[in-house]
């Protein structure tokens, strides 16, 4: 990944972190909690790609599973959403953009669904058997609708900002300045000046001839004169 696309991930995922921790988790809502981590993954996923995608959820869920009140096996979330992010992010476009809210949306959903069920897959091979008493039918709808309300104000954002820091208008401004110059410079070198050098080496050539040719026909002419 380049250092730019590094840096944002970084801070995205530790604000995100510390507003779920700090805010989300303290609302104390009925069901499941809204997980901006995930949604942050997923944002930057579909604009980084698969293997980008793969790199921040791995990234987010270790911290999120290190970081108190942790009260799971570390490198549980770490897998969901490694997992998730490499799904996401293989609904890239080829410019990084997508042409309507319909499919981040979806995305949402399935992602939302999708991690809680991998969530408690995972927790009940090591043995964590908390979903079944809460009630997975119940975390799987409002993990959904939670994240599908908050969705809209964190994932255009974030894509957005994204989009913009893979930009390099200064690195995009000296490479074309360079290729303007070695263009320009090419053809003063290799075009212009050759053919202008040509055209005045072939109009010189004329000259001479063309003398050459007059003085004959004064010599022809006088000849005939005398």
């Amino acid at each position: 990944m380049r250092v730019n696309r590094i840096l944002l991930s970084s801070t995205l995922v530790v604000v995100a972190l510390v507003i779920q921790v700090s805010v989300l988790s303290r609302l104390h809502l009925p069901g499941a909690v809204p997980d901006l981590l995930l949604l942050t993954v997923l944002a930057l996923a579909m604009v980084y790609g698969h293997v980008g995608g793969a790199l921040v959820g791995f990234g987010a869920g270790l911290l999120a599973d290190l970081a108190p009140p942790a009260d799971h096996a570390a490198g549980r979330y770490a897998l969901v959403l490694c997992v998730i992010g490499y799904l996401a992010g293989l609904i890239k476009p080829e410019n990084g953009r997508l042409k309507s809210a319909t499919g981040p949306m979806v995305v949402v959903v399935a992602a939302a669904i999708g991690s809680t069920l991998l969530y408690a897959g995972v927790g009940a091979l090591v043995g964590d058997t908390a979903a079944r008493h809460v009630g997975l039918a119940g975390l799987l709808f409002t993990a959904a609708l939670y994240d599908l309300l908050l969705a809209p104000f964190v994932v255009p954002g974030i894509m957005a900002l994204a989009r913009r820091a893979d930009n390099d208008p200064l690195a995009e401004a000296g490479s074309a300045g360079k290729k303007a110059t070695d263009i320009s410079s090419g053809w003063i070198s290799a075009g212009t000046g050759l053919k202008i050098g040509g055209q005045r080496g072939g109009l010189g050539a004329l000259k001479t001839k063309a003398r050459t040719r007059t003085a004959r026909v004064g010599r022809i002419k006088g000849v005939k004169r005398l």
